[in-house]
């Protein structure tokens, strides 16, 4: 079964995302994708965004449809990452790179430095704060990133990197949903 998203704003702005509706796959829901890119209205814009268990790619193609520099997605599931792949041939964009590979796998041997990473992994994982300290630790972050991380609403995000500065922190149906700055 086919699922349908619209991009909110910028370049692409009510355009269509289609992607598979896959096990466990939860696109970030439209107000609040809304509400983050107003927290980020000035960090999306020229920045090399990383967008951590992409799913549909929602997140991404908003960054990318409201000029961000570049995009990479890292998707583990194959469906997810045709529809990905779909959707950049639809959009005619070279903005958005996608890695078919696990989270950590690639936070283990990426080089390139972020200005924006989204983090939405699959709820009752514990995989948010562990993804946190390794993009901390694996150098990943440019001085003051912004992190947008997406969680099951009960869960408190403790042992997150100490150097992170939590700006923002909203609730919405079963999401908790975080800013984070990285402080130099």
């Amino acid at each position: 079964m086919k699922g349908k998203l619209r991009i909110i704003a910028g370049e692409w702005r009510t355009r269509q995302l289609i992607f598979e509706d896959a096990p466990g796959l939860r696109p970030t829901p439209a107000r609040v994708k809304e509400t983050v890119f107003n927290w980020l209205q000035h960090d999306v814009q020229g920045g090399r965004c990383l967008d951590l268990f992409a799913g549909s790619g929602a997140l991404g193609f908003e960054a990318a449809s409201r000029g961000a520099l570049s995009v990479v997605m890292v998707e583990n599931n194959p469906l997810a990452c045709r529809s990905i792949k779909e959707n950049t041939v639809k959009f005619s964009t070279e903005k958005i790179k996608i890695k078919q590979m696990d989270v950590f796998k690639f936070l283990a041997n990426e080089a390139e430095v972020y200005d924006v990473v989204f983090l939405d992994p699959p709820f009752n994982q514990c995989l948010a704060v562990q993804s946190c300290q390794w993009l901390e630790d694996k150098g990943c972050l440019a001085p003051n990133a912004k992190i947008y991380v997406e969680v099951e609403k009960q869960l408190t995000l403790t042992d997150m990197p100490g150097n992170w500065e939590c700006l923002k922190n909203k609730v919405a149906g079963d999401v908790r949903y975080h800013l984070f700055e990285r402080q130099g």
